[in-house]
């Protein structure tokens, strides 16, 4: 089997982060989501991978490299434009070839990795498709499949105002090379795009066989900050913790944190679970759960918790907790020495500060 992650979008709902960012290169528990699905696959025994790259893909090229890194081989495959899921199906049947692949997006998270349903795939060679769903609250927002009495594919339907069942696509799939036969047939949707949904019902209209899987476990499409910030907690939770860095005595990290190698922790209480990237000095402050702190940040004389803060950041003496922020690269967060007291900000396009 192969890999092909999807990882072209320009994840306008993250901005202001993805102005400068892709957003697959977005850490989760400082490993960018790209890279945790690449793991992903390379895990469940797949070592030849197609990534389908769009407007960012000089930036993914460059942080993924040949594949190496992580095992594997990698084949950039560039998308025209944002033209839908089965579109960049379609585009990488030079990659693909006859062989039966896995198709994963790469701003998706998910509990328990796919190893399993790999396998699952590769022992029921009558199988032309499987895909994964999982029941949300809201599935009118997501490509929604509704099941036979006897568990079997009957209709799929992308984004329905009168959602089928509460039964969500997640952006795991598995084909084999009869998947090109659909792309071929299906037109593009109300919205432009070759819709996946369309070519897998095309599939079931003319009589391959088609499966779902029930994902029962947790599974988040990072898309949103909130999402982000959930998928983080819920990943950190996952973490083996460890202390490679160094925490001096008068500090307080607890078994659930993980100090990455040359961070450095003074005067300090840092409360898991979270993670303290490379190179980042936390100084006579609080780092409290379910927040990861990413390389070559510094936080001195602050309290921050629920947070993601990325790369070359700095935090300082600020009076009130922070708490459910992402805070992008190169970020500076001080309290201004000049008085009177006020608020001097410096904010880009489409940033959102909340105050108390």
């Amino acid at each position: 089997m192969k890999g092909l992650i999807l990882s072209g979008g320009k994840g306008t709902r993250l901005y202001p982060l993805t102005y400068t960012r892709a957003k697959q290169l977005i850490p989760v528990a400082n490993k960018p989501i790209l890279f945790r699905v690449i793991d992903a696959i390379r895990d469940a025994g797949i070592d030849e991978i197609g990534i389908v790259i769009g407007d960012t893909g000089p930036e993914i090229r460059e942080a993924v490299g040949s594949g190496d890194r992580f095992g594997v081989k990698v084949t950039f495959i560039p998308q025209e434009a944002p033209l839908g899921l089965a579109h960049a199906v379609k585009i990488s049947q030079d990659f693909l070839g006859e062989d039966r692949f896995v198709m994963f997006l790469g701003d998706n998270v998910i509990q328990g990795g796919i190893s399993p349903l790999i396998a699952d795939f590769a022992n029921h060679h009558d199988w032309n498709s499987q895909i994964v769903l999982t029941r949300v609250d809201h599935p009118e927002q997501y490509g929604v499949a509704q099941l036979t009495a006897g568990g079997r594919i009957e209709r799929l339907v992308e984004k329905p105002k009168e959602p089928l069942s509460d039964l969500a696509l997640v952006g795991i799939y598995m084909f084999d090379h009869h998947i090109f036969e659909a792309t071929a047939a299906i037109k593009p949707s109300w919205r432009g795009e070759l819709e996946i949904t369309d070519a897998i019902q095309w599939l079931v209209d003319h009589g391959y066989q088609v499966f779902p899987h029930i994902h029962t476990g947790w599974w988040i499409d990072t898309g949103r900050p909130d999402d982000m910030l959930t998928a983080n907690s819920l990943v950190l939770e996952e973490l083996t913790p460890e202390i490679r860095g160094y925490v001096d005595s008068g500090s307080s990290v607890d078994t659930r944190v993980t100090v990455e190698k040359g961070a450095e922790v003074i005067g300090s209480t840092i409360r898991g679970p979270a993670i303290i990237g490379e190179g980042t000095r936390i100084v006579n402050s609080y780092v409290g759960p379910f927040t990861s702190i990413y390389h070559h940040v510094t936080i001195e004389n602050c309290e921050i918790e629920h947070s993601i803060v990325l790369e070359n950041s700095t935090l300082c003496d600020i009076d009130t907790r922070i708490q459910g922020s992402l805070i992008g690269r190169n970020v500076e967060l001080h309290r201004s020495p000049i008085r009177p007291r006020a608020l001097k900000l410096t904010l880009g396009d489409y940033s959102k500060v909340g105050l108390l």
